[in-house]
C-alpha cells in the first residue's frame, strides 16, 4: 500500500492475475479512483497503453500525480463508464486486451466530509461522484415523492424500515428542507425502532447507500457498461468486475451469464434456429473473495466480490 494515496486497492493481486496483462496490450480501468489498480497495470506495460476513466475530476487530478512516471502510456478521461463505447470509439481503439471495473466508492470520496457521502461527518447533502452532475442528494431527499423514497430505500439499501424512514423524511421536509448529512442521519436514527439501533452497523448506513446509488444512477449504468465492454474486448481479452453489494453483484452475475449463453432454442428442437453464440466465457463460476489478511488490513473490502469473464 502507498501511504500517500490511502488504502490499498481491493482484491488488487487477484485483479492483476485475472487480467493476464501483456506488456504490449491495451487495457481499460473504467473506475480509476485513486489509481491503485491502474498503477499496477501500467507498471507491467512496455509498449502497451492504459485508458483510465473516472467521473470524478478530483480522482483524475490525484491519479495524474500518482501515475506521473507512466503518463506516456496512460490516457486519462473524465467520463462515466456507461459511455465506455463512445470513449473508446473516440480514441480510435477498436479492441482492448483487458478491462477492470471496481464499483466501490473510493475511500477518499467517503472520507472527504464535504462530498456529503458520510453519515458520520457533517456536510451539505451532496453525494455526487461527478460534481458537474445536476442531481444532488439534497434535491433528491427534499423532492422525491414518498413512494419513490420508500422504494429506493428498500430496493437499493435493502432497508426494512424504509416506510418509516421515508415518512419521517416527508414530515420533516414540510417544515424546512433537510440540508446536511448529520441532520439526515439523525432523522433516520429517530425513525427506526429501538431494536434496530442495537445492530452493529450505523443506523443510517443502508439509507445513505440507497440515496447515493439513486443520485448517481449507479445500477442503471451497469448493463450498458457490460455490453460495451464485451463489444470492445479483443478475443481472449479479460473482463474483471468488483462489486460491493448484492444488487450490483446480481446485475453483473446475470449480465455475464446472459453474455456467456449460447443457443436458447427449446431442447426438443433438432437443430439451432436462434443462431445465438456465446460472447464471453466465465472464468470464475463463483466470485473471488478477499482473503483474511486483506480483510484485516482493509475492513471495507469485506463485501467485495470479483467476477471474471473472457471474450470468446
Amino acid at each position: 500500500m502507498d501511504a500517500d494515496f490511502g488504502h490499498r486497492s481491493v482484491l488488487l493481486d487477484e485483479c492483476i492475475s485475472a487480467l493476464e496483462i501483456k506488456p504490449d496490450g491495451i487495457y481499460v480501468d473504467g473506475t480509476l479512483g485513486r489509481a491503485g489498480h491502474s498503477s499496477e497495470i501500467v507498471r507491467r506495460l512496455t509498449t502497451g497503453r492504459l485508458i483510465a476513466l473516472d467521473r470524478d475530476e478530483t480522482a483524475l487530478d490525484a491519479a495524474r500525480e500518482r501515475l506521473r512516471e507512466h503518463l506516456d502510456r496512460v490516457t486519462l478521461v473524465h467520463s462515466n463508464f456507461s459511455r465506455l463505447g463512445e470513449v473508446l470509439d473516440g480514441l480510435g481503439i477498436a479492441g482492448a486486451d483487458g478491462m477492470l471495473f471496481d464499483l466501490g466508492v473510493s475511500s477518499p470520496q467517503l472520507d472527504d466530509a464535504e462530498r456529503g457521502f458520510s453519515y458520520r461527518q457533517d456536510a451539505p447533502l451532496d453525494m455526487r461522484m461527478d460534481r458537474s452532475a445536476p442531481l444532488t442528494a439534497r434535491e433528491f431527499v427534499n423532492g422525491a415523492p414518498y413512494e419513490e423514497l420508500r422504494r429506493i430505500l428498500f430496493e437499493y439499501g435493502e432497508e426494512r424500515y424504509a416506510p418509516q424512514i421515508a415518512k419521517a423524511i416527508c414530515v420533516r421536509r414540510e417544515a424546512s428542507p433537510i440540508e446536511t448529512t448529520l441532520e439526515l442521519a439523525e432523522l433516520i436514527r429517530e425513525a427506526m425502532p429501538a431494536k434496530a439501533l442495537r445492530e452493529k452497523q450505523h443506523p443510517a448506513k443502508r439509507s445513505f447507500q440507497a440515496i447515493r446509488i439513486a443520485v448517481n444512477g449507479e445500477l442503471d449504468e451497469l448493463p450498458p457498461m457490460l455490453d460495451a465492454a464485451q463489444e470492445h474486448l479483443n478475443p481472449g481479452g479479460r473482463l474483471a468486475v468488483i462489486t460491493f453489494h448484492s444488487l450490483e453483484d446480481r446485475i453483473v452475475k446475470q449480465k455475464l451469464k446472459e453474455l456467456s449463453t449460447g443457443c436458447i432454442c427449446p431442447p426438443e428442437f433438432p437443430v439451432c434456429v436462434c443462431g445465438r453464440t456465446p460472447k464471453l466465457k466465465l472464468v470464475t463460476r463463483k466470485p473471488i473473495l478477499p482473503g483474511e489478511s486483506e480483510l484485516n488490513e482493509n475492513p471495507r473490502a469485506r463485501s467485495a466480490k470479483l467476477r471474471v469473464a473472457e471474450k470468446c
